[in-house]
């Protein structure tokens, strides 16, 4: 029986799924970032399946979704995805707990080679749900643009000193959402879903940021962010469809790890305003 999240135990097995990656599949998820890479025609985007958790959201998802936001997403990358391959995926509730008055899931699910289990890619989803008696009156929103930019201060970030990473540029129109976060309607995808839930416009799905940075760090990295690469962001604030951001990384350190160097880094994402949709740390090993 489909319990839509209830209860949502830690330990609990979400789904699997198997996937061909295909020149096709790859060639849509470039298409969708604009992240041209010349590594894609020789393996797959680390987060070619950004959103693979998702799939499954009856099995993790709690039952009030007015208002739900994706607070924190990490990545770890053990190995690249080779083109052709088939990938097998799992999914499993690891934690849950409260904070200043919301409710926290978190989803790991894992994607791995289907003919060895070779373990090539790991994500981490934390995803934050109001309380049932939290719902606004009719008509009332949870967030819009303008409690959005009435964040608290919060510490100063970045603190790395080194050199800055070269700059990305992204807009984020409803045909990147749809290709993204489609095809079906949702408020990722359509205002008057996104209304029902909470929201007056489009809510650009939080993955779509934390692909940025995976596309920031691929291109100062190059394999040495497919082979090893961390991210450990927080969305800290709400992207709206038809915004444009930019998105940053400045050096931290470099560290032995083995016979290797990791190079550690700040990560953010602005919009043009400066207000910052997420920001966290991001790691790659020196090619």
């Amino acid at each position: 029986m489909n319990l839509k999240g209830e209860p949502a135990t830690v330990g609990r097995h979400c789904g699997s799924n198997e996937y061909v990656v295909t020149p096709e599949g790859v060639a849509f998820y470039a298409d969708a970032l604009e992240d041209h890479n010349p590594l894609w025609a020789r393996v797959a985007p680390p987060l070619l399946h950004h959103s693979e958790c998702y799939k499954h959201l009856g099995d993790w998802y709690l039952k009030n979704l007015f208002g739900n936001l994706h607070a924190q997403q990490d990545w770890e990358l053990f190995a690249p995805i080779p083109l052709g391959a088939t990938l097998r995926t799992r999914s499993t509730i690891i934690d849950r707990y409260s904070k200043r008055g919301r409710d926290y899931v978190v989803n790991e699910t894992d994607c791995m080679l289907a003919s060895d289990g070779r373990l090539l890619v790991r994500g981490r989803t934390y995803q934050s749900f109001l309380p049932p008696r939290e719902r606004p009156a009719e008509g009332g929103f949870v967030v819009d643009e303008e409690s959005a930019r009435k964040k608290a201060v919060r510490a100063a970030f970045p603190t790395a000193t080194g050199p800055d990473l070269p700059t990305l540029e992204k807009r984020v129109d409803a045909r990147r959402c749809w290709m993204f976060s489609g095809p079906g309607k949702n408020y990722h995808t359509d205002r008057e879903e996104a209304r029902k839930l909470g929201f007056p416009n489009i809510v650009v799905q939080g993955m779509m940021s934390t692909c940025f940075v995976a596309q920031l760090m691929q291109d100062a990295f190059g394999m040495g962010f497919l082979e090893g690469g961390r991210l450990s962001l927080k969305l800290t604030n709400v992207l709206w469809v038809d915004e444009s951001v930019r998105v940053y990384g400045r050096l931290r350190e470099s560290v032995r790890e083995g016979t290797r160097e990791r190079v550690h880094c700040d990560v953010w994402v602005e919009k043009d305003d400066g207000s910052r949709v997420l920001l966290g740390a991001a790691s790659a090993l020196k090619s």
